[in-house]
């Protein structure tokens, strides 16, 4: 017989509301984690190493994002709030991420763009020039930037 309290008997004895609120503040910093934790910034729990997936943070950050847009106008000024700082820290993190890996990215471009492909005169459509267009230039076209 503890005085303490677990948390499934915390939230039994909670309201609706505050249950629900728990647990969304529970989903955002769950998935805030995820994301720093795939964007190097902590270490993996079970192997204690850092890694690094861009692509995977970026399913994260999109989630919550999908989230933000979806309960527009549903949260309390708490759970808004919370949901924007973390889209904030994590939009952040992210572009630190990918600055980061920049210089190691722009030292590979050149190994790969040593001998580009010439474009056949039926390949290209009338009007364009027939250079193709830089790597950096295809990713701005489909890459969201935070």
């Amino acid at each position: 017989m503890s005085d303490t309290q677990s948390p499934q008997d915390a939230l039994g004895n909670a309201s609706r509301d505050e249950t629900m609120s728990a647990l969304f503040a529970g989903l955002v910093v769950q998935q805030t984690n995820l994301a720093m934790m795939l964007l190097g910034k902590s270490p993996h729990p079970e192997t204690q190493k850092t890694i690094q997936d861009i692509d995977g943070a970026k399913m994260f950050i999109d989630q919550l994002e999908m989230l933000e847009v979806k309960t527009q106008g549903n949260l309390n000024a708490d759970e808004a709030k919370l949901l924007k700082q973390s889209l904030t820290a994590l939009r952040l993190t992210f572009v630190e991420a990918i600055d980061s890996q920049s210089p190691s990215t722009a030292a590979e471009q050149p190994k790969k763009a040593a001998a580009p492909a010439e474009p056949t005169e039926s390949s290209v459509a009338p009007g364009r020039a027939s250079t193709p267009a830089s790597e950096e230039e295809a990713r701005k076209k489909f890459s969201k930037k935070y």
